[in-house]
């Protein structure tokens, strides 16, 4: 049997960061542990690209374009989106999920670091607070599957 394992070495890997500006006090946080992540894995200073949007809803959107591109070998999509008082939260939240079909049309990884919490503290908690950092975890992801695919051609 054959089995097919990736490592975590980010080496040469180009990574393209999709980030939503609203709730940029915990977006910010995701973004420096995405791009720490990398650096540690061993990628390149100028191996991270980063593209802020407006909000959650424009993540699929940038992100398509980002894996259309050619130019990065994976993809996070970076957001935080808390729970108000209104529908609004599922729509944000069900678009932003949206970055994985991005995945299966382009076959460019995306790793999702949108949260989607109910309070601005679970999100805090998710960002480099008691729960660790969600886009250092995508980063990862990323790095991971991007060597998977590399793996199985």
């Amino acid at each position: 049997m054959k089995t097919y394992e990736a490592n975590l070495d980010a080496r040469g890997l180009r990574i393209g960061l999709v980030a939503a500006r609203f709730n940029e006090t915990v977006v910010r946080r995701l973004v420096d542990g995405a791009i720490d992540c990398v650096h540690r894995h061993g990628g390149a200073p100028d191996a991270v690209e980063l593209a802020w949007v407006p909000g959650a809803w424009e993540i699929p959107l940038v992100a398509r374009r980002m894996a259309e591109s050619g130019r990065y070998d994976a993809l996070v999509a970076i957001g935080a989106v808390i729970r108000g008082d209104t529908a609004h939260f599922t729509y944000v939240a069900d678009r932003a999920a949206e970055v994985a079909r991005v995945a299966d049309d382009t076959g460019v990884p995306v790793a999702n670091a949108v949260l989607t919490t109910e309070t601005y503290e679970q999100a805090v908690d998710r960002a480099g607070g008691k729960l660790g950092n969600k886009g250092w975890e995508a980063a990862q992801a990323a790095i991971e599957v991007a060597r998977l695919l590399d793996a199985v051609k």
